[in-house]
């Protein structure tokens, strides 16, 4: 038996000696730095959709 997801799920992870906060939520995943307010954000719906790529390639050409 799985649990609803009705509240944001926060947890602290490292990634090459640096800590980010990932937050699951209903409508996807957030990965922020620690300290920080932007971050990289995932859609469930992209996810499913196939539309990951695509995002990621649209986001890296517009960071310039």
């Amino acid at each position: 038996m799985t649990t609803k997801l009705d509240k944001p799920l926060r947890r602290e992870i490292q990634i090459e000696d640096r800590p980010y906060t990932l937050t699951i939520d209903a409508d996807g995943l957030k990965l922020v730095e620690k300290g920080r307010r932007n971050g990289q954000e995932l859609r469930w719906t992209d996810l499913v959709n196939g539309n990951t790529a695509l995002n990621a390639a649209l986001s890296a050409s517009t960071e310039r």
